[in-house]
C-alpha cells in the first residue's frame, strides 16, 4: 500500500512538473511522425491481467508496395531513436502509474504473446506490478539475453523493497544519461522472446 501511495504521488507530481515538456514532445511527434501521437498496446500487468500501455510513438507507418509495414529498422527515424535513447518515449507511462496499471519500479511489461512461452519460474515476474524501470533495466536492459533478463525480473520479485526501488531509480538516471543498453547490438529493437526455441525479429516497441 505504501509503494502504491508513493507511486501515485510521484507520478502525479511528475505529470504536473513535466506538463509543458510533454506537450512539446507530443507536438514534435505529431509533426515528425504523424498521428496518433501515442503508441497504445495491450500488455500483461499484475498477475498477467492486460492493460493498455501508453508511449510516445517512435516509428512511422511506412509500408512497401504491397501495403505491408516496413521493418522496424526502416521505420525508426532519427527523431524516434533520440526519443528512445533518452527514454522520453516512456514518459506517458506516468499516466499508467497514476491509473494503477504500472509502478515506477518493476519488471517491464512485455508482449501478451509471450505469456504462454514463459516457464513457471519466468511467469513469476507478473507477481509484481510492471514498472517504467526495473532491475533488468539497470543491469543491461535490451543488451542482455532473454534468459538473463527474465531471471533478473524474478530476482526483483523475490527481493523487492522500497530501498531497492530507490536504488534502482537512482541507477536509472545514470543509465538514461549514458543511453546504455537501449537496443540490441546491431538491431533497431530487441529480438522477440521465443521461449526455449530461440529468437527472431521483433515488432514495434515490443520491449
Amino acid at each position: 500500500m505504501l509503494k502504491r501511495i508513493l507511486d501515485f504521488s510521484a507520478a502525479l507530481l511528475g505529470l504536473l512538473v513535466l506538463g509543458l515538456p510533454l506537450l512539446l514532445i507530443a507536438g514534435l511527434v505529431r509533426v515528425k511522425l504523424g498521428s496518433p501521437v501515442l503508441f497504445r498496446q495491450q500488455r500483461p500487468g499484475l498477475d498477467g491481467h492486460p492493460f493498455e500501455i501508453l508511449k510516445f510513438r517512435t516509428m512511422t507507418d511506412r509500408r512497401d508496395g504491397n501495403g505491408d509495414l516496413l521493418s522496424d529498422h526502416d521505420r525508426l527515424t532519427t527523431f524516434g531513436k533520440a526519443l528512445r535513447r533518452t527514454s522520453l518515449d516512456e514518459l506517458p507511462e506516468l499516466l499508467n502509474v497514476v491509473r494503477g496499471d504500472m509502478s515506477l519500479v518493476g519488471p517491464r511489461p512485455l508482449l501478451m504473446d509471450y505469456l504462454p512461452l514463459y516457464s513457471e519460474t519466468q511467469a513469476r515476474r507478473h507477481e509484481a506490478r510492471p514498472g517504467i524501470t526495473g532491475w533488468s533495466q539497470v543491469n543491461g536492459r535490451n543488451a542482455t539475453d532473454w534468459e538473463t533478463r527474465l531471471a533478473q525480473d524474478v530476482w526483483y520479485v523475490d527481493h523487492r523493497t522500497l530501498a531497492l526501488d530507490f536504488r534502482i531509480l537512482l541507477l536509472t538516471v545514470g543509465k538514461v544519461l549514458s543511453a546504455e543498453g537501449v537496443s540490441q547490438d546491431g538491431k533497431a529493437t530487441k529480438d522477440r522472446f521465443m521461449g526455449s526455441a530461440g529468437a527472431e525479429s521483433s515488432s514495434e516497441n515490443g520491449n
